[in-house]
Parts: structure tokens; C-alpha cells; sequence
């Protein structure tokens, strides 16, 4: 009798073992679990810190990524170098256009390939600008007061133009942002900026700016209208289904993509490194610093859809519904990005992996986060790749 009932509470114990096991089993988990599909060979995470300048960021990450593709090293290309020769540019168009332009840390992909072009290329440990030991670039006091500078010459309380004007902008620069680098010394060769871009050999006629646009004729070039495009450059126009072809074909065949795209967004979250577009109306959180992404009520943090505890239902992203949204400015041209892969997440749906310049302190995927393809097709502004990255069907239509 004992040998039966000790039997039956030994199985009766093995029973209640599996069924907790296989109960955990089903128990779905919370978060997002992606698997990497394809993912390419890119450069370490960098921090723009406190300042506007992802652009330069989000460019030279790409072409980092592309002097690895070519088989030539790693290189850590000096960010600052880029934006010391922009602002001065922006200056002497922001005077001549008397103000009427944009002026301010802002910029786009094709500035990096025009500064590339005309002044050179210098390495980080040459010109890394941090001339007050901060952690990273602190361009506050920087944009306000070269922004009230070139307001005054414009103002021009002389009559006429200072021809001096000019020289003192650059002195602002070099206090905040270090002497600009005449010649330099780089693994014991001595360089001009101009010598070095040269040795890189990279080649800024390679690459080539696409956008999704209605509002424009397919297939052919116009000016995009945001502010930060104060060089007034030329994109192709494609069709959407024809963007995101690009930008799968970009990745599966080596080639990153840089990104432009807004991310003020609610579907959009730093803190858990996902960004979706959430089969319901949002509403928009606009502002330029990733604290303000990130704030919410107290109601919609207690509503599912913001937890971003697991994949959701996503919005059916067509033209129209992105035309709508750059039309209203509530798609507007606010960070720039290298999407480096391709993954999907516990539900089979596809993401781009995509890599930021927030730096990657306390970050839950150490400075990368995944858009869905929701998001990417209706928030991108605009992607720049090489142009041997293009489809051959859409490379004749455009004539590249």
C-alpha cells in the first residue's frame, strides 16, 4: 500500500513538471526577438552628442562602410572636418542670399560628397574637435552664436559687405571646433586634406540620392524640399514599391544604405530600439531631441500598442498615405542613418536593421535599432547607395 501511494505521487509529480514546462513553453515572451537575415560589415557606433549634425554622421558611417566593402581597411573619418566646411559654405550662401536661406547645424548626404570633392577628407584622431573635453560635440552655444553672426553682417550696418566677414566666421570655428587642419601626419605619411580624400578613393560620382515622391515626375531629378537641403541638390524620383526594391537589392547584393528619414514618431522608440507605424491613429510627437521621442502620458503608456511588449499590426503603408503625411509636415527631415541589414522578428515580419549615432551606453542593442518595413516606407525622406546597387530594370529608367 505504501510502495502504491508513493508510485502515484511520483507520477502524479512528473505529470505537474511537464505540464508547467509546457505551459512555459507556449507562453509567448515579451519584447521584440529579432533573427538577422542579412547584415553587412559596417564601422563602430559613434556619439553626435549634443549637436545636429547626424548628417555628417550618418554619411561618412556610409562611406566607412563602403571603403570596407572595397577591401580597403577600416577608417575612422573625422565628422567635424565635414561640418567646420559646411557651416562656412552655409555662411557665405546664408549673406548672399541676405538671409533668405536656411542657416543652421542642419545638412544632407550629398554635403559630405561635396565637401569630399572640394576641400578633402581627414581622418577622427587628426581633427576630432573636441576642444572643451566634452564626451562628444556640444553644438548649442556653437549654432547660436555663428546663426546671430551671419544675421548681423546681413543686417549690414556698414553699407556695404565687410570683406572681412569671412575670417571672422572661421575664427568662430576654430575656437569651437579646432584649428582647421592644413596638412597632417596619418601612419607616417604626411597628408593635405585633398591628398588624403585622394588615397581613400572613393568616388563621389559612384553614388546617387533616391526619394518616393508624388509630387514630381518618376524617374527623373528635382530639388528636394526640405530646409536642410540648403545646396538645393538634385534625387531621382521612383516609385515607392520601386525605393524599397532598391534598398533590399542595396543590402543583399554588400552595399549599406544611407537613410534619411523622420523619426518623431510615437511608433518610434529609442529605449526598446523599434520603430513601427501601429495599425491606428497616432498622434504626432514632434521635436528634435530623443528625450521628447520618447515622452508620453501616463494613458498611453498603459496602452499596449506603446509598450512595444511584441509585434502589433501594422498600418498598409500605399503613396498616397506617404504623400500625406511629407505634404502636412508631419514626415519632415529631422536624422540621417545606414540601415546595414535585413531581420525578422518572432512573427516572421521583416525590419531593417539600422545603425544610430547616439552612441551606445545603456542601449538594448548597443547603439542599433530595427524599422519595420512599415516605417521605412512611409517615413524616409530619402536613401543614398551606390549606384551599382540599383536594380538593372530601374537603372535604365533612370538613365544611370
Amino acid at each position: 500500500m505504501r510502495k502504491i501511494s508513493f508510485n502515484l505521487v511520483l507520477a502524479m509529480l512528473v505529470l505537474f513538471s511537464l505540464g508547467a514546462v509546457a505551459q512555459n513553453d507556449t507562453t509567448k515572451k515579451e519584447g521584440y526577438e529579432f533573427t538577422i537575415v542579412k547584415e553587412l560589415p559596417v564601422t563602430s557606433v559613434k556619439n553626435q552628442y549634443r549637436s545636429g549634425t547626424c548628417w555628417s554622421y550618418s554619411s561618412l558611417s556610409f562611406l566607412e562602410a563602403e571603403l570596407l566593402r572595397m577591401g580597403k581597411g577600416e577608417y575612422d573619418l573625422s565628422e567635424m572636418f565635414i561640418v567646420w566646411n559646411t557651416y562656412k559654405d552655409k555662411a557665405e550662401k546664408y549673406v548672399r542670399f541676405h538671409g533668405n536661406i536656411n542657416f543652421g547645424g542642419g545638412g544632407a548626404f550629398h554635403d559630405v560628397l561635396y565637401v569630399m570633392d572640394t576641400y578633402g577628407m581627414v581622418p577622427e584622431e587628426v581633427y576630432s574637435s573636441n576642444v572643451i573635453d566634452e564626451k562628444g560635440p556640444v553644438h548649442g552655444e556653437l549654432d547660436g552664436v555663428t546663426k546671430a553672426y551671419v544675421d548681423q553682417i546681413v543686417k549690414n550696418k556698414n553699407r556695404k559687405l565687410n570683406p572681412v566677414w569671412l575670417q571672422g566666421f572661421e575664427g568662430i570655428l576654430d575656437a569651437y571646433l579646432g584649428a582647421y587642419p592644413e596638412t597632417f601626419v596619418y601612419n607616417g605619411t604626411e597628408y593635405t586634406p585633398k591628398s588624403f580624400a585622394q588615397e581613400l578613393g572613393l568616388n563621389s560620382k559612384d553614388y546617387v540620392e533616391i526619394g518616393a515622391y508624388m509630387h514630381h515626375p518618376y524617374y527623373e531629378e528635382f530639388i528636394l524640399e526640405v530646409p536642410d537641403n540648403w545646396m538645393m541638390d538634385r534625387i531621382y524620383n521612383v516609385q515607392l514599391d520601386e525605393m524599397m526594391e532598391v534598398i533590399d537589392n542595396s543590402i543583399e547584393n554588400g552595399y549599406t544604405v544611407a537613410w534619411g528619414a523622420d523619426v518623431s514618431e510615437k511608433g518610434f522608440s529609442w529605449k526598446k530600439g523599434v520603430a513601427i507605424v501601429p495599425d491606428e491613429e497616432l498622434t504626432d510627437l514632434t521635436g528634435t531631441e530623443k528625450e521628447k521621442w520618447e515622452k508620453l502620458t501616463p494613458k498611453e503608456r498603459k496602452a499596449s500598442i506603446y509598450k512595444f511588449d511584441g509585434p502589433v499590426k501594422e498600418k498598409n503603408i500605399t503613396p498616397e498615405l506617404r504623400q500625406e503625411g511629407f505634404d502636412a509636415y508631419e514626415t519632415t527631415d529631422d536624422h540621417g542613418m545606414l540601415i546595414t541589414g535585413i531581420a525578422k522578428d518572432q512573427d516572421g515580419n521583416k525590419y531593417y536593421k539600422v545603425k544610430n549615432s547616439w552612441g551606445t551606453e545603456s542601449h538594448i542593442n548597443d547603439g542599433y535599432f530595427y524599422a519595420s518595413e512599415a516605417f521605412v516606407r512611409l517615413k524616409t525622406i530619402d536613401i543614398m547607395i551606390h549606384k551599382d546597387a540599383v536594380p538593372k530594370s530601374l537603372n535604365k529608367k533612370l538613365g544611370l
